[in-house]
């Protein structure tokens, strides 16, 4: 690693996820030579879903040139697909960074602000279909990497994206002794993380219970999708 730091911005916004967050920003946080900032308009106290509040370090207007953005995402990243502040903010920052990412939901914003189009990317399940509004190409896999563009599943899998990113960046080595050092060795008590191994009765409940919250955000992307042209 370069004496230079490697300077990472997650972006934090109201209503976010926090594991979509935490879980990577625990990895990236051991990285050599990495900086990490959580960027937002204000230095106020973020409530999480959930009711955890997480504190800003850096404003947008402050924030230097980063070698990688990262957009998290949960259930308050509905408002950013037509925020022109956030969105501008993010494209200015792609336009140098060595990489451009998303956990989970982040990447219908990543989309939103036209960063997505012809680029094979990932979401969470639910909203996984919503994807092709902003001309990316849907991939059902955990992580996946286009280019620059590195997007992950939804949440836990925000880990997994951390190790690539860590791999990708300082080499398998030190991505290997960052999982060892977090004991990430995944052994879920149920087959029931995602829809090809969980029950179609528990399925069906989770998306009739999502139901409402997903007709918005669809109705949100479409918007976002057409003020793209």
């Amino acid at each position: 690693m370069s004496a230079t730091p490697f300077r990472i911005g997650m972006l934090l916004f109201p209503d976010i996820t926090q594991l979509d967050l935490t879980g990577p920003y625990e990895v990236f946080t051991k990285i050599p030579g990495a900086e990490v900032r959580l960027v937002w308009k204000s230095l106020d106290p973020v409530r999480a879903g959930g009711g955890m509040r997480i504190l800003p370090d850096t404003i947008f207007a402050d924030c230097p040139q980063l070698d990688l953005i990262c957009v998290p995402g949960g259930a308050g990243m509905n408002p950013l697909l037509d925020d022109s502040e956030t969105l501008a903010f993010i494209r200015r920052q792609a336009e140098a960074a060595r990489f451009v990412t998303s956990v989970c939901t982040g990447a219908l914003v990543l989309g939103a602000a036209g960063l997505l189009k012809g680029k094979r990317a990932t979401t969470h399940w639910m909203s996984h279909d919503m994807l092709a509004a902003f001309g990316a190409i849907p991939v059902a896999d955990r992580v996946v990497v286009d280019g620059n563009i590195v997007t992950g599943g939804g949440v836990t899998a925000g880990i997994d994206f951390g190790l690539r990113i860590a791999a990708m960046i300082a080499g398998e080595d030190v991505a290997k002794a960052i999982q060892l050092g977090l004991e990430y060795d995944p052994a879920p008590p149920f087959p029931a993380g995602h829809p090809r191994s969980a029950d179609a009765a528990i399925v069906a409940a989770a998306r009739a219970s999502a139901a409402p919250r997903q007709a918005k955000r669809q109705a949100a992307v479409d918007a976002a999708a057409a003020a793209l042209g």
